[in-house]
């Protein structure tokens, strides 16, 4: 298969702030492992993490360099899967379906232990993360997600009229699902402190290494790239949005949606003051959404959908502004300062998949864009299944790959979903 060059990462706030990335040279010819990991963001990373920590030889290739992806640009740290807990537990049983629910609200304060315990410099803030209603259909559908939040002992609060304006700084919104365990980071910067951590451990992080060819020997796994093969026992296929045709469907199993993100330059203390005054994270509720968050130095940071492709001219996120200065009339005259862009992977279920197409191989993809908590806390769970074969315990379900049909026209899906639910969610539908 077709391979790019390793490419730079694309200039952003997070690569212009982050800590330094950690050395991870090209795989220097071939070598052996117990588990060889293809993707290096968030998936990838805290499995090798998990894994050192047992004292299992693992190696991670990363076509680029660790948190190149969508793992390095994206902005946020919700809790929760996409469904609200009702939904999960009716699809997949009272069993799974609530172990799923307290694992997916727990993998927030799971990053920020991480984050702690390896003493990760990435700007790391817990101070909650706001779901905001934008229309009265919305606001119902928080208020059923708060009462069955708080059936299951969720630590969450609704906020509404001035405690809800006062937490935000406009009162654009009607009503807010507050859980105090969501929160923000330099998502760059958490990638490379993973990876520094990994390497600390024993394990093996090799950047520009891209994997040209997987296939199954007689007593494991050959994995090819330009500079050597790596032979190892198991194998985690962790690309999400990046997939590409290393294992057959697999790229086809998601749609890889651009997000995008345009931040100011610093703000003026007095019009910091009164944006998102509370400085945790704000997710609009909504089918086709837009999150923010003020960051350290006083920056607002506001993502959402974007061209669907690589973006060259940061003024294509125009409506972003727009929608800023809707919100709090004084930043009209701001300076944004800096776009970008990255692919996350959609699943047509908008669950997390993790599949097990052959023995020893493992595949891990598709967060729909949950991934910096969902793909930190999976890392858990895979190092486990990984060490421990299918006896480990695992709190997502283990699914079929199915190829979606009619993949190669994913471009015009996405296109017709957004402008659907822009017209839906304008509607108040």
């Amino acid at each position: 298969m077709a391979q790019t060059a390793p490419r730079p990462l694309p200039p952003s706030l997070y690569a212009r702030t982050a800590a330094p990335a950690p050395d991870t040279p090209p795989l220097p010819g071939d070598t052996s492992t117990d588990v060889a990991i293809i993707g290096g963001g968030f998936t990838g990373l805290s499995t090798a993490l998990h894994l050192a920590e047992r004292g299992i030889p693992t190696t991670v290739l990363e076509a680029h360099e660790p948190g190149w992806g969508a793992s390095g640009r994206n902005g946020g740290g919700d809790p929760g899967l996409k469904h609200a807990p009702d939904a999960v537990e009716a699809r997949f049983g009272p069993d799974l379906g609530r172990r799923m629910v307290a694992f997916s609200h727990a993998a927030p304060d799971y990053v920020f232990e991480l984050v702690r315990r390896h003493q990760i410099r990435c700007e790391a803030r817990q101070d909650g993360t706001l779901r905001v209603a934008t229309s009265p259909a919305a606001a119902a559908e928080l208020r059923l997600l708060h009462r069955a939040c708080l059936e299951r002992g969720m630590p969450v609060r609704l906020l509404e009229g001035a405690a809800l304006q006062e937490a935000v700084g406009t009162a654009f919104y009607p009503l807010g699902f507050l859980d105090p365990r969501g929160g923000h980071l330099n998502p760059l910067g958490y990638a490379r402190g993973l990876a520094r951590a990994a390497q600390a451990l024993g394990a093996r992080v090799h950047g520009g290494t891209p994997a040209t060819a997987l296939r199954r020997e007689a007593d494991g796994w050959r994995v090819e790239t330009p500079q050597g093969v790596v032979r190892a026992r198991q194998v985690l296929l962790a690309t999400n949005g990046y997939s590409g045709g290393l294992w057959p469907g697999l790229a086809e199993s998601i749609v890889p949606v651009f997000s995008a993100i345009r931040a100011t330059e610093p703000l003026p203390p007095g019009v910091a003051a009164g944006i998102v005054p509370f400085r945790g994270a704000v997710f609009e509720t909504g089918r086709i959404t837009v999150y923010y968050r003020m960051d350290e130095a006083g920056r607002l940071l506001m993502g959402g959908r974007g061209p669907q492709r690589e973006l060259a001219d940061p003024e294509r996120l125009d409506y972003l502004m727009r929608h800023a200065g809707r919100l709090w009339p004084q930043l009209r005259g701001a300076r944004w300062a800096e776009g970008w862009n990255g692919q996350l992977a959609v699943t047509p279920d908008h669950y997390p998949h993790v599949h097990a197409p052959a023995p020893g191989l493992l595949c891990c993809l598709g967060y729909n864009g949950r991934g910096v908590a969902l793909a930190s806390h999976m890392g858990r769970l895979l190092a486990a299944r990984l060490a421990e074969g299918e006896a480990a315990a695992f709190d997502m379900p283990v699914l079929p790959l199915k190829p979606m049909p009619l993949h190669r026209f994913w471009r015009l899906g996405v296109w017709a979903g957004v402008w659907r639910g822009r017209l839906l969610d304008g509607l108040g539908l």
